[in-house]
């Protein structure tokens, strides 16, 4: 589990004991007992088997694939895939391939729906970049309409493994992947995948396209 569902989850059932106390009666502490147990179980963080493989790029989150497009980018063409979180799925990121963070920029912003296409360009969001395994990917953690934080523990020239947990959006969210324009998408829209174990994308070298 999350740290933040400790946190939130027993500062809850302190709250629901001084209820008890202070009124005499478990009744009064239903709510917060309820939310504490809502907290503790949205903050999971179960394990998960990382695939092996050359050319493999896993799931930054878990969530609903709603967007697999071309783009434009200053560097050039680009794909993009685009994960909706909703307040039920799990909420810890992974990074989506082994190598080298080359670049965190945090970026103020609005709190759009997630499911609204804009929102990858005008929401509050953390912008990362991994090179490694012959490619370079960029990954977004966008906050959504509920979420109010995003976490991310790692700095530049931190080295991270494909599927390591790299931090959290909190509440509903959404997280896009920029990649390569020759990598082989294998996901669809309207697919469900899970952080670290989902194969998104695989580079035709990986000799597993």
């Amino acid at each position: 589990m999350v740290r933040d569902g400790y946190i939130y989850g027993l500062s809850l059932l302190a709250v629901a004991g001084a209820l008890a106390w202070a009124t005499g009666s478990w009744l009064w502490s239903l709510i917060p007992i309820l939310l504490a147990a809502f907290f503790l179980w949205f903050f999971r963080d179960p394990q998960r088997a990382i695939p092996t493989g050359e050319g493999l790029v896993v799931s930054p989150a878990d969530g609903l694939v709603t967007e697999t497009v071309s783009i434009d980018t200053p560097e050039g063409p680009r794909q993009r895939i685009s994960i909706f979180l909703n307040v039920f799925d799990v909420h810890v990121n992974r990074t989506p391939i082994s190598g080298v963070i080359t670049g965190v920029r945090y970026q103020k912003g609005l709190y759009l729906n997630a499911m609204n296409p804009t929102c990858a360009e005008r929401n509050e969001q953390n912008i990362v970049t991994v090179r490694g395994e012959g490619i370079e990917i960029v990954f977004k953690q966008i906050a959504g309409l509920i979420a109010r934080r995003i976490v991310f523990n790692y700095r530049e020239g931190d080295r991270v493994e494909r599927g390591q947990r790299v931090g959290l959006i909190k509440f509903g969210s959404r997280t896009d992947i920029v990649l390569p324009v020759d990598a082989v998408i294998r996901v669809k829209t309207g697919q469900r995948v899970k952080g670290g174990s989902s194969v998104l994308a695989a580079m035709p070298q990986g000799g597993r396209a």
